[in-house]
């Protein structure tokens, strides 16, 4: 680790090291694509949602069954429920990931400066 000493009037400024912040960057960056990839690939993509539609409607017909909105609904509800657990599940490893990256960085800090 480089720490440059900068003495102005009554303060002292420490620079630290990229590469201890590149660490850390890294490891939101990495969690931040994780998250991303989760979300794009949710179940049902909202742009889905008419062709799905459609597929239902075709999938009751061809059975001699009448197409319900509230059975439409129930199974996007459920779809987008899995969906959500996925992004929930990804959002909470990017919480601890981006947590434990930041008290790395913030512990070495300290060791190396105490």
């Amino acid at each position: 680790m480089v720490i440059v000493y900068s003495i102005l009037p009554n303060q002292i400024y420490s620079i630290m090291n990229n590469s201890d912040y590149n660490k850390a960057e890294n490891a939101v960056n990495n969690v931040e694509n994780s998250l991303q990839n989760a979300t794009e690939k949710a179940k049902w993509k909202i742009n889905e949602l008419a062709d799905r539609a459609k597929d239902y409607i075709n999938e009751k017909r061809n059975n001699d069954e009448e197409a319900q909105q509230e059975d439409w609904l129930d199974r996007v509800k459920a779809n987008v429920t899995d969906a959500w657990e996925d992004i929930k599940d990804k959002a909470d490893e990017a919480w601890e990931k981006t947590k434990d990256a930041a008290e790395d960085v913030k512990a070495e800090w300290n060791k190396k400066t105490n």
